[in-house]
């Protein structure tokens, strides 16, 4: 994945034209992702770790469709739904209500599909009270419940998460990462997680990829991936 960075700062639009029609902007090229190739198997809980800005989240980007790869390609066989940016698929002036019934359409989900799990997505998120609640009007945890109550009740075929657990509270981790392990083990859902939470990624997670700068340094099982990376600032 290749991103074309202005070398210069420019603080304004007017800027940027004038520096275009001058021929004088520049753009230098970033390999946010360079040579990275992995396969996840169906049903398989697969992390990937790495220091800030190695490309973790633009990895899952690009599998869910958000980014396409500059080179290469990503091969994806199933329904996905990505919790990749908080709030993502919500419009925050609707409620609670409105927004699982447009979020469940963007997910692919017929309304009668949704008639008929609204009740458990309510109850997952703990939200009833403020179902008819704006959601501009909650807290990112609040928002954060919502999203992973739409996508793992659901069921999707696979499941993307990035860093969305980290915004909850510690017993509504808990709480979803029970789900996770549930979807796993009953349902045959494909889990890619990306963490800072070493801990959270080997309770969950049985296979792991460590992607440093953008490159790909070391793809197996999650305690041996895990204690190579740890060792990285030992």
């Amino acid at each position: 994945m290749i991103f074309n960075i202005a070398s210069e700062q420019l603080n304004s639009l007017k800027e940027y034209f004038i520096a275009l029609v001058r021929r004088n902007l520049f753009f230098k090229e970033f390999r946010a992702l360079d040579d990275v190739s992995f396969t996840v198997k169906r049903g398989e809980a697969f992390g990937l770790v790495g220091t800030n800005g190695s490309g973790k989240s633009t990895m899952l980007k690009c599998i869910a469709g958000v980014l396409e790869p500059s080179e290469g390609s990503v091969t994806v066989k199933g329904t996905i739904a990505p919790l990749i940016e908080l709030g993502a698929g919500f419009d925050m002036d609707l409620t609670a209500r409105e927004n699982i019934y447009l979020n469940g359409a963007l997910l692919g989900y017929k309304k009668a599909f949704i008639d008929e799990h609204y009740e458990e997505i309510i109850d997952f998120a703990e939200l009833r009270d403020f179902q008819d609640m704006p959601l501009k009007n909650y807290s990112s945890g609040m928002v954060a419940r919502i999203a992973f109550a739409i996508a793992t009740i659901t069921e999707p075929d696979i499941l993307i998460v990035d860093e969305t657990l980290s915004v909850g509270d510690f017993l509504f981790q808990q709480k979803c990462e029970r789900r996770i392990q549930e979807l796993v083990e009953s349902n045959n859902v494909t889990v890619l997680l990306v963490s800072h939470s070493i801990d959270l990624v080997e309770r969950i997670c049985t296979r792991v990829a460590w992607i440093e700068k953008g490159e790909l340094r070391m793809v197996g099982p999650t305690r041996e991936v895990c204690d190579a990376y740890k060792a990285l600032g030992a």
